[in-house]
């Protein structure tokens, strides 16, 4: 058996970064995407807003030229937000109202859940984006659609200073979420792999403090220093949303719509 094959044979699959969502995506309905601080969020916050939202590898000019192409507004990085600008902030969309000055498009570069999204969908995977704002709808929705065919769960984590995968514990708790959601229904724990459990309960395990968890977390007390503690909060806000952002032909939309 090879690492790839490691998960194969159950219906819920769970692992970490671009290479674990490439060993959980082989014939999966759905790979749920998890980057709770801050893709996902920011994602979740902008289709409740009516955005369609194109994920982008890179933040560099080529961003800009996407933009420009899609007649799209870009998210730029949080320090270099100028007037009028929004940024992966999740915050700063709550509070943009970009639909009501005329904007319906958003590209919006990550390194971690967006490059992800885009590696899973060259793939020929359907992507769903997943946060703790909408976790128990994207479960729900996944459950009447999956038929028998196996789900994807990918915690994007964040990185180290050298670029290595360093696990963060909100996408872990992200991923726990969604997967606690699923096994109300018709996933039964049986058909959980072992991966997929550890993350269910893990969930479970703090799902009442689960705020208290987000804000103390590396992530979230590094966005805290910097001054963006609304981020976290708009992070931690668990259930609100009942969007389900699905990458179709390049952009996320709401699945519901």
């Amino acid at each position: 058996m090879s690492l790839a094959d490691g998960q194969g044979g159950y219906r819920v699959r769970f692992d970490w970064g671009p290479v674990g969502a490439d060993a959980v995506s082989p014939g999966a309905a759905f790979v749920a995407v998890v980057d709770v601080l801050s893709f996902t969020t920011t994602l979740t916050v902008a289709v409740e807003q009516g955005l369609h939202v194109l994920p982008y590898r890179w933040r560099d000019d080529s961003a800009v030229a996407v933009a420009h192409r899609h007649g799209a507004m870009l998210a730029v990085l949080r320090k270099e937000a100028g007037p009028g600008q929004v940024t992966l902030s999740p915050e700063s969309i709550l509070h943009a109202n970009l639909r009501a000055d005329g904007i319906d498009r958003l590209v919006l570069p990550s390194p971690n859940g967006s490059a992800i999204s885009v590696r899973l969908a060259d793939a020929g995977v359907t992507v769903i984006g997943v946060s703790l704002r909408n976790a128990a709808a994207a479960a729900a929705w996944v459950r009447e659609r999956a038929g028998d065919r196996p789900i994807g769960v990918v915690a994007s984590g964040e990185r180290w200073p050298d670029g290595s995968l360093r696990p963060a514990i909100e996408d872990l708790l992200g991923a726990g979420a969604f997967l606690d959601g699923l096994a109300e229904g018709s996933f039964p724990a049986e058909g959980f792999s072992p991966e997929a459990g550890a993350a269910l309960w893990a969930w479970r395990g703090v799902a009442e403090g689960a705020g208290d968890a987000l804000r103390e977390s590396v992530s979230g007390r590094e966005l805290r220093g910097f001054g963006f503690a609304g981020d976290v909060a708009v992070a931690s806000a668990i259930g609100v949303s009942k969007v389900v952002p699905v990458l179709r032909d390049g952009w996320f939309v709401d699945g519901g719509s």
